[in-house]
């Protein structure tokens, strides 16, 4: 009698980290999809194998890292670009990883990016992603998406950050770039970019039901190489009169990109369309001065109470003690007092004078109306035309139309 032994799997796949008992969770996923199809290696393992011919029989790799290992960056995008030029597949697993080191990661071709501890099912999904077939190469991008860009100006860049929690400027970047899409600027409609900077919790994409894209995230992770098309990628239609540019679906840091990633955004954005509006986060970050310094128009909003003249007092001090135009800041009150409303209207006198602003730009309290237009992902001008928020914002609109106009003929 004699007995056969069953040839061992083929290894597909091998994790890379400086301990994989660590990784408890890898461990576990990749025998659930892989059963013993998969090795283990160290860094410098790592480095060695991934010169030798038969590592491209290798799927894929996943590089496993925490907070000890962010000292070793140069050798783990050693990591990443051997494993590139053998056609091998990256997912990055990290745990405690700063946003700095984890961006340097990402941009030296990491493939996939899977936050530890792993998320039920991601690793599964995240392989599934790099085994599906490549795009066909001859469908035009713009074709994929549905979004069309031509490269032949230099756009208007208006921004609108809050001083404060809840003082509507979502509702105002949102329906002031619905009313500008649906505006007549020289005889022509003009080509609108509603972008949200909120990375964190940015609502754009909630106020008008839209999805946010996976692209917005890649885009953000490799910014260096940003073009027309890329950035196309990253964009969603609202209704065919204007393109969003939503938050990412996942929280990222505030800092995971920096005032020159942000410059070059912006000037892709511009390039591309007639006016670009910004949603602002909440809070002031290192590139908060590049908007401001780009930005033709810079709403800030307030409203009629404390908590806004003493964050209004601390931004003035802050932004002329670093010598930057605070002057460029135009401040807009939410939620104004009625035109009967005496005692209001001498409150709101008292506050500018107070703070040394001119509060020109006042905005009426819309009422139940918005928070539902909110709600239901509808601009006021679909929800409730007559709105009065809803028709200041439209003429707020025309004036830059006609501000707009008036720079076009005197160049």
């Amino acid at each position: 009698m004699t007995s056969t032994t069953a040839d061992p799997a083929p290894i597909v796949a091998c994790t890379i980290s400086r301990d994989v008992q660590n990784f408890d969770l890898l461990i576990e996923d990749m025998e659930s999809l892989l059963g013993e199809g998969w090795g283990d290696l160290g860094f410098n393992e790592a480095l060695a194998f991934l010169r030798q011919p038969e590592a491209k029989d290798i799927e894929f790799v996943a590089l496993a890292i925490d907070a000890i290992d962010e000292g070793e960056v140069s050798d783990l995008t050693a990591i990443i670009a051997g494993a590139k030029a053998m056609g091998v597949k990256v997912v990055l697993i990290a745990e405690d990883v700063t946003p700095a080191s984890l961006h340097q990661l990402l941009r030296s071709g990491a493939d996939e990016f899977i936050p530890y501890p792993l998320p039920e099912g991601e690793l599964e999904a995240a392989v599934e992603r790099l085994r599906a077939p490549a795009p066909v190469a001859e469908l035009p991008v713009a074709e994929a998406t549905g979004v069309k860009l031509q490269g032949d100006g230099d756009g208007i860049l208006i921004a609108v950050q809050s001083l404060a929690g809840g003082c509507g400027a979502t509702t105002v970047a949102v329906n002031l770039a619905y009313e500008l899409a649906n505006s007549t600027a020289g005889g022509k409609t003009p080509k609108v970019c509603l972008m949200d900077l909120g990375l964190q919790f940015g609502s754009v994409a909630t106020y008008l039901d839209l999805p946010r894209r996976e692209n917005v995230f890649e885009m953000l992770s490799d910014i260096e190489h940003l073009d027309g098309d890329t950035f196309s990628q990253a964009l969603v239609s609202f209704e065919d009169k204007m393109q969003v540019f939503t938050s990412p679906a996942d929280i990222l840091p505030l800092d995971f990109v920096g005032p020159s990633e942000v410059a070059k955004l912006l000037d892709v954005a511009r390039e591309h369309f007639d006016y670009v509006v910004v949603d602002m986060p909440g809070s002031l970050v290192q590139w908060t001065e590049t908007v401001l310094t780009e930005a033709q128009v810079f709403l800030a909003m307030v409203e009629l109470d404390m908590r806004s003249a003493q964050n209004t007092l601390r931004m003035k001090r802050m932004l002329q003690s670093e010598d930057l135009p605070f002057d460029k800041i135009r401040f807009a009150l939410n939620r104004a007092p009625k035109f009967t409303d005496l005692q209001g209207k001498s409150r709101v006198k008292r506050m500018a004078d107070s703070l040394g602003i001119a509060l020109d730009q006042q905005f009426p309290d819309g009422g139940r109306a918005v928070m539902q237009a909110c709600d239901h992902g509808l601009p006021l001008a679909n929800h409730a035309a007559k709105n009065p928020l809803r028709k200041e914002i439209a003429k707020l609109a025309e004036q830059l139309n006609a501000i707009a106009a008036d720079d076009a003929e005197a160049a």
